[in-house]
């Protein structure tokens, strides 16, 4: 099946990482939209469910294949069967705490597996990328709202791991002609297809805020811990940008069809462009779900700032695109996909 939009074709599309959160989402606005996917996943933090759910919603059977992107075997088997003709790459670890903990996993994971996936690409002539990059490359910010132009200085090694992967990226394009790559840099996901059949499961304690909420309001965690209550915010809470991981979504599909448009290397935030506060967040999905959310405020954590959150004119005026979805959106379809996995289980 190929998709035609003002004039662009577009065949096969391997998605690394396609079961997780983001991928998995991208993929059913792929599907929906008429797009051609093989996904290549290890299920290190997803599941076979996300797969059979993405298919009930779009009603496709999709060609899956389990499998890491560090293999440079499967990596040419692959592109050999599928002919394959763009790839968005999420396959990545990602937590921020883990990173420091365990930076070389990081880097092999993260930084090895991208170049075998580039190499491959290389060798059948597969130049067009949309890379799922991440804020966490600003670091602490200079300033607010953050721009495509700002400093990069990553405080982590998840983020220096993304850092990386985009300077590669810039070496790549300036080294070879006919490469086409997207570089997306997400500011915080949050939210669940409307559906409530596929949202943000993470194996074990999800690293983000939302999905912590929704288990305190499920009764799987007893409370939340706010880590800091003195930043200099509105609340004495940090700020964030959270962008509904729908919109995101989107946001890829714009940027597949952009890199036609515009050879080379293109950099770009994908958030709202405002921010909200941890506290505010808790209010929000409060209000949503009807349950009290019990919190208790604790030290900041080392390396956590105050304010984020993204300058997106460049996306708004380049992709145009932007986030349609608002905080209660992300908080009803989170808590609608957190009831119905609850459902399930009991």
């Amino acid at each position: 099946m190929k998709n035609n939009i003002d004039g662009s074709s577009f065949g096969k599309i391997l998605i690394t990482g396609g079961t997780g959160y983001i991928g998995s989402h991208t993929c059913v606005e792929l599907l929906s939209a008429g797009f051609d996917v093989v996904i290549l996943d290890n299920y290190s933090n997803s599941s076979f469910k996300s797969l059979k759910n993405m298919e009930k919603i779009t009603k496709n059977s999709i060609t899956f294949i389990d499998g890491d992107i560090r293999n440079g075997d499967l990596l040419r088997k692959i592109f050999l069967e599928f002919e394959i003709y763009s790839v968005i790459h999420f396959a990545g670890m990602k937590s921020v705490s883990e990173s420091v903990e365990q930076p070389l996993r990081y880097y092999d994971n993260n930084v090895l597996g991208s170049l075998t996936l580039l190499g491959i690409m290389a060798e059948f002539n597969c130049k067009r990328l949309v890379f799922s990059s991440s804020a966490t490359v600003y670091g602490t910010p200079v300033k607010v709202p953050v721009s495509e132009r700002s400093p990069l200085n990553p405080s982590n090694p998840y983020g220096s791991s993304k850092l990386i992967i985009e300077n590669i990226l810039r070496d790549l394009v300036l080294a070879e002609s006919g490469w086409k790559i997207a570089t997306l840099r997400y500011f915080n996901p949050a939210g669940a297809h409307e559906s409530g059949l596929i949202g943000e499961d993470p194996k074990g304690r999800p690293n983000n805020l939302v999905p912590l909420i929704a288990q305190v309001a499920a009764g799987l965690r007893e409370k939340l811990n706010i880590f800091g209550g003195d930043y200099p915010t509105r609340d004495g809470t940090g700020v964030r940008d959270y962008i509904h991981v729908v919109d995101l979504a989107k946001g890829h599909l714009k940027a597949l069809h952009m890199i036609d448009k515009k050879p080379g290397l293109l950099t770009i935030n994908l958030g709202t462009g405002s921010g909200c506060s941890v506290l505010e967040m808790v209010q929000t999905f409060e209000s949503v779900s009807g349950i009290k959310i019990p919190f208790e405020i604790i030290e900041r954590r080392p390396g956590d700032i105050a304010e984020c959150y993204a300058d997106v004119t460049y996306a708004n005026n380049l992709l145009n695109w932007e986030a349609k979805l608002d905080v209660r959106r992300m908080c009803e379809d989170t808590w609608r996909w957190q009831s119905m996995t609850l459902t399930e289980h009991n």
